[in-house]
């Protein structure tokens, strides 16, 4: 039995589910979004929530049970709510700053750095070391923010690069005379 999938996925006020055939969308304040579920997988409304639930007892309806119910309640929560993950720029001379439809990142090398900002993303700099990524679609705003920090990830010796503000660099000790 999944204890994540057994619980069913909560639709707020303001959030509009439909579950038609394998077809699941979400409509709320933010935008909307859909989801196909597969074949081994059966979801229902009932009551205000959404009742996912393998169709048999195959294997795969074993895995897939708890990652379609996840994905469900993402999609609900993303457009109630929404999903925000922030960045911090960390060494001399590194900035950022959105310019138009782009943002622009000094970053150590010869040349500025230009990420094109995607569609349903909003990416804000309060401070010129400080990223805000922010959008309704979980797995986009995720994928966003890696490629920022991929530009330049954080040496372990001075901590220099991009990081998620939660995340912790494991710092080394540097040469010895």
């Amino acid at each position: 039995m999944s204890r994540i999938g057994k619980h069913s996925v909560p639709v707020p006020a303001g959030v509009d589910v439909a579950v038609n055939g394998q077809l699941v969308t979400a409509k709320g304040k933010l935008g909307s979004l859909s989801l196909t579920l597969i074949d081994d997988i059966t979801a229902k409304l009932e009551d205000g929530k959404v009742v996912v639930a393998p169709a048999n007892d195959s294997k795969r309806a074993r895995v897939m049970w708890a990652t379609s119910r996840t994905l469900i309640n993402n999609m609900v929560t993303g457009v109630n709510q929404g999903f925000t993950i922030n960045l911090e720029i960390n060494g001399v001379g590194y900035r950022a700053a959105v310019q138009g439809k782009e943002l622009v990142m000094q970053l150590g090398y010869s040349h500025d750095v230009k990420y094109p900002i995607p569609e349903g993303i909003t990416i804000k700099c309060d401070k010129p070391t400080a990223i805000s990524v922010s959008g309704f679609d979980k797995q986009k705003v995720g994928q966003v923010a890696a490629e920022i920090r991929g530009w330049k990830k954080p040496e372990p010796y001075k901590g220099k690069g991009i990081k998620y503000d939660t995340e912790t660099i494991i710092r080394k000790e540097g040469k010895k005379k």
